[in-house]
C-alpha cells in the first residue's frame, strides 16, 4: 500500500506540481486547497505526512498546526511547513516539535525528496 502525503496549499499551480513530484517519489498525494477541509480529512484518514503552506485562508498554516497538535492531539503525524517566509525558523524553534520540519519555496525535487525521506524512511 502506498503511503499518503497530504499537501495543504491554496495555490493551484503549486498543488499540481506537488502532485507530480510526490507521485514521482512513489507516494500517493492527497491535495487540499483549504486548511479546514484538510483538518476534516485528517480526522477521517490520517496521512503519513503533511506538507503545509503557511500563508492561506480561511485558516493559515499555524492555525492548522495548532488544531492538529492540540485539539486533535495528532502529534505523531510529521508536518513539513512549506513556505516562502524567511522568518519561520524563529517560530519553529519555539514550538520544539520533533515531527515538524520546513522547506522554503521554491523547493527543488532533491529538497522535497530529502524532506520527505527524513520522516518516512
Amino acid at each position: 500500500m502506498t503511503r499518503k502525503i497530504m499537501v495543504v496549499e491554496d495555490d493551484q499551480p503549486i498543488l499540481e506540481l506537488m502532485d507530480l513530484l510526490i507521485r514521482k517519489l512513489k507516494y500517493e498525494p492527497v491535495l487540499i486547497a483549504n486548511g479546514l477541509e484538510a483538518l476534516e480529512m485528517v480526522k477521517r484518514e490520517p496521512p503519513a505526512l503533511i506538507l503545509l503552506d503557511i500563508m492561506m485562508s480561511p485558516i493559515n498554516g499555524w492555525e492548522f498546526l495548532e488544531k492538529l497538535r492540540g485539539e486533535y492531539n495528532m502529534r505523531e503525524i510529521p508536518v513539513i511547513l512549506f513556505t516562502a517566509s524567511p522568518s519561520i525558523d524563529e517560530k519553529m524553534a519555539l514550538l520544539n516539535d520533533p515531527n515538524l520540519g520546513v522547506l522554503t519555496k521554491p523547493v527543488s525535487f532533491a529538497q522535497l525528496k530529502a524532506g520527505i525521506e527524513r520522516y518516512l524512511i
